[in-house]
């Protein structure tokens, strides 16, 4: 419909003012809800051609394109702006259009698709996944649906930072104290018992440097210089030796933690297509690290430090390798990124990774640039913001993180206690029941997250994003589950959607408030994987069911008695059911046929 207004507003001034006008000054924009109208020209850049006020200039455009153009039913102007209504013979024609077209996603396919990799997760195996994680798994792996929606090739990758001090306060906690504990003889999930010793070690370590400052010892040699700090140092040097004992304990602890990550991912359902290990493209950064000293790139301290400065780009001088040799960070970072453009020849490189590391990702980028790397400009750090509970931030060395897998266990047993109530699955059995139980539970955890604009902090309410009403994902499951029924009812009537009479369809201002609706899907995929926001395609969800809940409310389905219009409502009913489960896959949220 652009395309018809531009063509026909062209033609409109030629008459009119005897002009030829480009495309750029044809300025069409959605008619924004307050006002009446399908679509709005802005009319200020057409003055000049005819030398008018806008309320006048708007008021000639409008009339001469009604009198030409049968698909216009009428327009208003306000100050500047000419708001055009398109005829409902036009929307319906229209819709049946999208309803012939079986590829609901064919108009969001770019012309130059890119290789693009998506890194999301990223955990540390000294720990069991969190609250923090799974807002960075769904959005990685819903960036990674639209992208490839959007006809790019996407690689999903993980980085697993399995190495480094943190790790060894695990270990060497589980070797002091452990007495030989496992996964299989204490009935701990992995990553959740090597999470317990982390969480002791820094208990023990806190108790040990507050002895050393209540003999005088000043806070901060007190909090570097305890016994089980300096042990754990000790770890990792011979860790990076090679130490055979040290190598052993590392890759048993590790493969605990692995088996329990696993658990987590494919209870969120979440994937990665490679998983890259700290422990491998360490060794890489170091290389480069070294070959740029070499080359006059970075600099080497008295201590045996090596540096690079950036002060020149803005930023400051970032430490790349210690005085001991191990490396920091930013040095596998640096592994990963030469390895992974390597493999893949990526165009863009997505790292999901929480604001905190802002300045780590502007200094990451400015490191490859300066080695020469050209394709350092394609990285990009999707920055998103913080998540917290209504009592506060959480703490990982407290022991005071959420833990993701209580989360979800938490979710699903909340659906179960709201499905009960509501009383509609009956004749269900067990496992049907606990298979909804779980789509209404992951749903509501994943959309409630998705939902907020990436770049903010967010506080999750468990209880508040399980409600059957207003903008949560069970009320869209809930809408798209009350379509099913629908149609199943209309089974049982004998009542089947017509789809060889779709030009004979015949509605009214509901039934085009929908299709007005439906027609901004494409549109609105299109840009959420542009600007990287799965937040914008969730709350159009939401629009999208509120819409049809009240042309439900308010008008009757199979029951009309007018075919032609009944027809048009089980048409539009089956397209926003479509479009409904296809935009929630892109989120990664399953839908039940039945609630």
């Amino acid at each position: 419909m652009e395309i018809f207004l531009k063509e026909n507003i062209r033609r409109v001034i030629k008459e009119l003012y005897n002009a030829e006008v480009n495309d750029d000054l044809i300025q069409i924009q959605e008619t924004r809800k307050d006002f009446k109208g399908d679509f709005t020209l802005i009319v200020f850049p057409l003055l000049k051609f005819s030398k008018n006020t806008p309320e006048k200039t708007g008021e000639m455009i409008g009339s001469q394109l009604m009198d030409s153009s049968p698909e216009i039913s009428g327009y208003n102007v306000i100050k500047g702006f000419l708001n055009i209504e398109i005829s409902d013979k036009w929307w319906i024609s229209y819709f049946a259009g999208m309803m012939a077209e079986t590829d609901l996603l064919k108009n969001c396919r770019v012309k130059n698709p890119e290789v693009i990799l998506v890194e999301y997760s990223s955990p540390n195996t000294n720990k069991p996944l969190h609250l923090g994680h799974i807002r960075n798994n769904l959005l990685g792996f819903s960036l990674y649906r639209l992208l490839s929606a959007c006809g790019h090739k996407v690689i999903k990758t993980n980085i697993v930072n399995d190495r480094g001090i943190h790790i060894c306060k695990s270990m060497l906690a589980w070797q002091k104290y452990g007495n030989g504990e496992t996964p299989e003889s204490s009935g701990i999930k992995g990553d959740h018992l090597v999470g317990k010793y982390y969480v002791l070690f820094e208990k023990m370590y806190k108790f040990q440097a507050e002895e050393l400052m209540s003999k005088g010892v000043e806070p901060g040699e007190a909090k570097n210089s305890a016994p089980l700090l300096m042990e754990a140092r000790e770890m990792l040097l011979k860790w990076e030796a090679g130490d055979k004992e040290i190598i052993e304990l590392w890759k048993k602890m590790n493969s605990w933690v692995y088996d329990g990550f696993n658990k987590t991912y494919e209870a969120l359902g979440v994937n990665f297509d490679k998983i890259y290990y700290e422990s491998d493209t360490y060794k890489i950064g170091k290389d480069l690290v070294q070959a740029a000293l070499k080359d006059g790139i970075m600099y080497q301290m008295e201590d045996k430090s090596i540096w690079v400065d950036l002060t020149s780009e803005g930023l400051d001088q970032k430490l790349l390798l210690r005085s001991d040799g191990t490396a920091v960070y930013m040095t596998q970072d640096l592994g990963t990124a030469v390895l992974r453009q390597q493999e893949y020849k990526f165009d863009k490189c997505l790292y999901v990774v929480g604001n905190e590391q802002n300045y780590h990702f502007q200094v990451l980028k400015a490191v490859l640039a300066r080695m020469g790397y050209k394709w350092a400009g394609g990285l990009h750090h999707f920055s998103y913001g913080m998540v917290e509970l209504p009592e506060g931030r959480m703490k990982s060395r407290e022991g005071t993180i959420v833990d993701a897998d209580d989360l979800i266990k938490e979710m699903k047993e909340t659906a179960r206690e709201v499905s009960l109530q509501l009383g509609k699955l009956g004749d269900y059995n067990d496992e049907e029941k606990e298979e909804i139980f779980r789509k209404i539970g992951l749903g509501a955890l994943k959309y409630f997250i998705l939902k907020i604009d990436p770049r903010k902090n967010m506080t999750f309410n468990p209880t508040e994003s399980i409600d059957f009403n207003g903008n949560t994902g069970p009320f869209i499951q809930y809408t798209y589950a009350r379509i099913m029924s629908v149609f199943r009812k209309g089974e049982q009537m004998g009542i089947k959607f017509n789809n060889t009479i779709l030009s004979e369809m015949k509605g009214g201002e509901k039934e085009i408030d929908l299709v007005r609706q439906l027609r901004r899907f494409q549109a609105i995929v299109s840009e959420a994987a542009a600007v990287y926001s799965p937040a914008l395609l969730a709350n159009y969800c939401y629009d999208l069911a509120k819409e049809f809940n009240q042309f439900y409310h308010d008008y009757s389905i199979l029951s009309e008695t007018d075919v032609r219009v009944r027809n048009f409502r089980l048409a539009i009913s089956k397209y926003t059911s479509e479009v409904l489960n296809t935009a929630m896959w892109l989120l990664g949220i399953e839908m039940p046929e039945r609630m």
